[in-house]
């Protein structure tokens, strides 16, 4: 599997609790905060649902 960068450019602040949790799971806590993750089915459906607030880079 690839890895890919995922990077909080927008606030979780005043979205769905649904967007929040699924921010929360994928580890990004604070802006510009950056994961480094396996770009498995499950997370590329979670990146898909919070596409809005994350910047999505191959690693």
């Amino acid at each position: 599997m690839s890895k890919i960068k995922i990077t909080l450019i927008k606030s979780g602040i005043d979205r769905p609790e649904r967007q929040k949790l699924t921010l929360q799971a994928l580890g990004l806590n604070k802006l510009n905060a950056t994961k480094e993750v396996e770009a498995t089915p499950q997370i590329l459906g979670m990146v898909r649902t919070v596409t809005h607030l994350v910047k999505v880079e191959q690693a």
